[in-house]
C-alpha cells in the first residue's frame, strides 16, 4: 500500500475509533445512581434529568468566545434539573452532575487493543491523521484519555480550526499538513453528514462508512465509496483498493502497448 493511489488515511475519532457512545451511557447510568442514593432522586425523575441533559447536547450549539464549554454544559444540568424538579436553580447540583459524567465517560474511553495494532501495522505504509469535530477542550481531553496520539502523524480538531468537517477547507487543511493530495487520501468515519460529506466535498479518492448496523438507511446520501461494520475491516478495504488500482494500470499498461507507435 502506499505505492499507487493510497498515501494517507484520515480517520475520525467518536465512535470510529473508541466508542463515545457507550461511554456516555455507562457515564449516565453513574449519574442516575448517585441522584438516587446520595440526593434520594426517583428513579423516574434522575432518568428524565439525563434524558433532558442528552437532548440538550444533541442540540448544543457551543461559541467558545462567549462561554467555556464547562459553564455550558453545566448549564445543560442546571436547566434539566430545573425543568424536573421545579424550585430554585441548583447549580451546586448540576457542576456535581457534570464532573462525575465527564470523567465517567472520560475513563471508559479507550482505543481497543485491536485498533492499536491494526493503527500501528497501517502507519509502517501509509500517513495516518486524527481529524475531528468538536470543541477543542472536549475533543483534547478524549484523545488524551484514549491516549491515541502515537499512532497519528498528525492530530486536527475542528474546534481548533476556522471551519469543521464537512468543509473542504479542513480536508485540505490535513493534506497540507501530510503533504499529500486530497486524491491520494481516505477518510474513514461514523456519520455521512460531516464524514462521508465531507470527504466527498474535498475530493478525496475514497470514503469508508462505518454503520455499526449495517441496515442501510433506505436512501443513504450522501453514498461513500464503502460501507464497513467496523474499523477493523478498513484494512481489507485498502488491499482491495490497492488491487483494483493495480488492475487498473495493468489494464491501462496493455492497452497502450498495443496501440501503434
Amino acid at each position: 500500500m502506499g505505492l499507487h493511489g493510497v498515501k494517507a488515511v484520515f480517520f475520525d475519532l467518536d465512535n470510529t475509533l473508541i466508542d463515545t457512545a457507550a461511554a456516555g451511557r455507562r457515564a449516565i447510568e453513574e449519574v442516575i445512581g448517585a441522584l438516587q442514593s446520595k440526593h434520594r432522586y426517583g428513579e423516574g425523575e434522575a432518568r428524565a434529568v439525563c434524558d433532558k441533559v442528552q437532548a440538550k447536547l444533541l442540540k448544543e450549539c457551543h461559541d467558545p468566545a462567549k462561554m467555556c464549554i464547562t459553564d455550558l454544559r453545566i448549564s445543560h444540568w442546571e436547566e434539566a434539573i430545573q425543568e424536573t424538579i421545579g424550585g430554585e436553580a441548583n447549580r451546586d447540583l448540576a457542576a456535581e452532575c457534570y464532573y462525575l459524567w465527564k470523567t465517567t465517560r472520560l475513563q471508559h474511553l479507550t482505543l481497543a487493543e485491536d485498533t492499536r495494532a491494526m493503527l500501528t501495522e497501517l502507519r509502517k505504509s501509509l500517513r495516518l491523521l486524527l481529524l475531528t469535530n468538536g470543541d477543542r477542550q472536549t475533543q483534547r481531553e478524549k484523545i488524551e484519555a484514549c491516549a491515541c496520539q502515537p499512532y497519528f502523524d498528525a492530530i486536527v480538531v475542528g474546534g481548533e480550526q476556522k471551519e469543521e468537517k464537512p468543509a473542504p477547507s479542513i480536508f485540505h487543511y490535513c493534506c497540507d499538513l501530510l503533504g499529500v493530495q486530497p486524491a491520494e487520501c481516505v477518510m474513514v468515519g461514523d456519520s455521512l453528514d460531516t464524514d462521508i460529506q465531507g470527504g466527498l466535498n474535498a475530493g478525496l479518492k475514497a470514503t469508508v462508512w462505518i454503520n455499526k448496523a449495517m441496515t442501510a438507511p433506505v436512501d443513504t446520501s450522501p453514498v461513500p465509496h464503502y460501507i464497513i461494520s467496523s474499523v477493523m475491516d478498513l484494512p481489507a478495504v485498502l488491499q482491495k483498493m490497492e488491487h483494483n488500482i493495480n488492475a487498473k494500470l495493468e489494464t491501462d499498461h496493455m492497452a497502450s502497448s498495443n496501440e501503434p507507435h
